[in-house]
């Protein structure tokens, strides 16, 4: 194995008859945050759980810090942060037991970064946990996930059903954690534009595999939104390579496509019509183009 600091390789994990990982290997280096990006049921959560080792590899092979979490508990997740969606933290604890009892297992807690966290989202040490609303359980998760400086933070979706505000504290505090320290994320996320803000890195997961990987400003800048348009209403496409995805609205056609625009531009030249307006696509468009399950129906019409 490498010295990432994850590693996964040919993982296939099935439950019944569903396929929730097929195949699926990635890597990941120290200092960046990874964007883990795909739909519902696509995969996610269950790599996650094992990169924890809360499932083990029947098929495949996963290593964190290069040992298997499975086997190494202790030593890799005192190594790792970890925020779910569920935010499950124990509700008869106030917040400044929470924070003991997670101290307790991680040598390297830094108790003032703790304060100053919540200090800054303005929680209340004495409050309970079931007195929290849900911004304030993720909140109070995060520090508990962060104070300790881990060298690897998984975060599943942290922000859903957050407000905006506290969305925004809660995605500053991940940055500053990783950048002024130089660690690792990895942010499972259904909201792309949040994806978009914070990852230098995406993998793309979809039905277990994975679809597309490599840095954020890589795969923007191989992604283009073109807008045709032709003189008379055609209700099909030709096939033109590159095209990812196309929407139809009367004479005019949006696609997404991958590669070269100018090859796109000179296609449609030569079948009749114009481009009127090109761009990068933004991570929300290509994960609809790439994953969406009608991205081709209009072009097979």
């Amino acid at each position: 194995m490498s010295d990432s600091v994850v590693e996964v390789r040919d993982l296939s994990r099935r439950f019944g008859t569903t396929t929730a990982l097929d195949g699926l290997s990635l890597q990941v280096q120290s200092g960046l945050v990874y964007g883990l990006v795909g739909a519902n049921g696509a995969g996610k959560t269950t790599l996650i759980k094992h990169l924890l080792g809360l499932l083990r590899a029947k098929q495949g092979v996963v290593r964190v810090f290069g040992l298997d979490p499975v086997k190494h508990p202790v030593d890799v997740l005192q190594r790792i942060g970890y925020l779910s969606e569920e935010r499950d933290l124990p509700e008869w604890m106030r917040i400044d037991e929470l924070m003991r009892y997670t101290r307790a297992y991680h040598p390297h807690w830094d108790q003032a970064y703790g304060l100053e966290l919540l200090e800054l989202f303005g929680l209340d040490p004495a409050k309970k946990v079931k007195e929290l609303s849900k911004g304030m359980r993720a909140q109070a998760g995060l520090i508990a996930a962060v104070a300790h400086r881990p060298e690897l933070l998984l975060l599943d979706e942290p922000s859903t059903g957050l407000d905006a505000v506290v969305r925004r504290d809660i995605l500053n505090a991940i940055v500053r954690t990783v950048a002024e320290d130089g660690r690792t994320a990895i942010f499972s996320s259904h909201l792309l534009d949040e994806v978009e803000q914070m990852s230098d890195h995406v993998f793309m997961v979809d039905d277990g595999k994975l679809v597309l990987e490599g840095s954020l400003d890589d795969i923007k800048q191989q992604h283009h939104l073109v807008t045709l348009r032709f003189a008379v209403a055609r209700n099909e496409l030709r096939p033109i390579e590159g095209i990812l995805s196309a929407e139809r609205q009367g004479n005019t056609w949006k696609v997404v496509c991958h590669g070269a625009a100018e090859h796109v531009h000179e296609a449609v030249k030569t079948c009749g019509g114009e481009v009127t307006h090109s761009r990068g696509a933004s991570l929300q468009e290509i994960f609809v183009a790439r994953v969406g399950r009608d991205r081709l129906t209009t072009l097979q019409e």
